[in-house]
């Protein structure tokens, strides 16, 4: 019988300091996630000097609270896992010195993990039936990539944003409309109460690859309408304004999504990212999975935005693949899928 494997985890990558511990890769002992939303909130979205001032403040509590809600210690462990990139410098150096100063008072064994590759683990930790090959969609504030999961650690990009991310739309839209940051959870309960079919926003395509994503002329198109509402002294009802964009939103990374699913002949099909915990975008999902007969993953609201379960999920795999990360590991924030830290 194979020795369980325990790993701490560490994510700084942006604006929560988190830390986990968790065994084979699935089983989560503790989670801690300190948020600065509230912080960030007074300036309209994130700034990295604060968020790397913040995490230094943070991090060591949130460490020593994750070992003693999983009733362990550094010395029980097995290794450390942390995110070295992509993300924000000043965040992802806090985290990664932070890993490299316990490993090498301890001796642990230090594994530096891919960002997007934690949020597609994500997935494991409440699905543990599932396991490569699998599609999946992962959408947050700085990234839309659609990538085929062929194994543990191996992915292959076979679409990303060609300028802004689904979430960071949602952040600039929400803005623009007067109700702040973060956009997304926002957007996605005002829509509750507006039409979606009220306002016809652009689908972009992209010529060269059609599963590259490109929102910026969405976003624009937004602005743009409501710059003319005001100037013709009409009124913009909020609510059709957020429900027509996210409804814009979700038609194209569904669609891209599926296509996918169909040509390169997947059963399985996951989602990731912290704009998956939007509701729209998870009801089309069903439907469209349901109608097609594929299977649907996708993790709670709390492991789409960012945490350190999941990277402890990735650290684990990485971690059986012999992947070793040395003491010059180092914060690379616009670190791709696949390349080594």
């Amino acid at each position: 019988m194979r020795k369980d494997i325990v790993l701490l985890a560490i994510e700084s990558s942006c604006d929560e300091t988190a830390a986990a511990v968790v065994r084979n890769g699935r089983e989560v002992l503790s989670s801690v996630i300190s948020s600065q939303i509230a912080l960030h909130t007074l300036y309209g979205g994130v700034v990295p000097e604060i968020a790397s001032r913040k995490h230094i403040e943070k991090i060591n509590q949130i460490i020593r609270q994750a070992l003693e809600e999983a009733k362990t210690t550094l010395r029980e462990l097995d290794g450390i896992a942390v995110t070295c990139g992509p993300g924000l410098v000043g965040p992802l150096l806090v985290g990664v010195s932070e890993a490299k100063a316990i490993s090498f008072a301890t001796g642990l064994p230090l594994i530096g993990v891919h960002h997007i590759e934690g949020h597609i683990s994500a997935n494991y930790i409440e699905n543990r039936e599932l396991e490569p090959p699998f599609v999946c969609l992962v959408a947050s504030g700085g990234h839309s990539h659609l990538v085929i999961v062929k194994d543990y650690g191996e992915y292959e990009v076979i679409g990303r944003t060609r300028d802004d991310a689904a979430g960071e739309a949602f952040d600039k839209v929400a803005r623009a409309i007067g109700l702040g940051y973060p956009g997304g959870p926002k957007i996605d309960k005002l829509s509750r109460e507006g039409d979606p079919e009220a306002i016809r926003f652009p689908r972009a395509k992209v010529e060269e690859n059609a599963y590259d994503f490109s929102f910026s002329g969405l976003k624009s198109a937004v602005l743009n309408y409501l710059n003319g509402c005001r100037m013709k002294g009409e009124e913009a009802r909020a609510a059709d304004v957020a429900a027509s964009f996210q409804q814009a939103v979700v038609e194209v990374l569904v669609e891209h999504s599926m296509n996918a699913v169909r040509q390169y002949g997947y059963d399985k099909f996951a989602i990731a990212g912290g704009v998956a915990s939007n509701s729209a975008l998870r009801a089309a999902f069903q439907k469209s999975c349901a109608a097609e007969g594929i299977r649907l993953y996708y993790p709670s609201p709390v492991l789409c935005t960012d945490n350190a379960a999941m990277i402890g999920a990735a650290g684990y795999y990485e971690y059986l693949r012999g992947a070793r990360s040395g003491l010059d590991l180092n914060a690379v924030p616009n670190l791709k899928l696949g390349e080594k830290p």
